[in-house]
């Protein structure tokens, strides 16, 4: 089966996209922020959830 090249280019595109968000979503965790900004722990926000 040959893929069509518009099929190709819009599941690279796709593929581009999830791997920025992955790669942004290690950078955070290496660099202690979350998607929560406390990271789950009461402590160290101001406010809880």
């Amino acid at each position: 089966m040959i893929m069509n090249i518009g099929t190709f280019v819009v599941s690279a595109i796709l593929v581009g996209i999830v791997f920025l968000i992955i790669r942004g979503m290690v950078k955070d965790k290496k660099n202690g922020k979350s998607v929560l900004g406390c990271g789950g722990d009461c402590s160290k926000c101001k406010g809880c959830h």
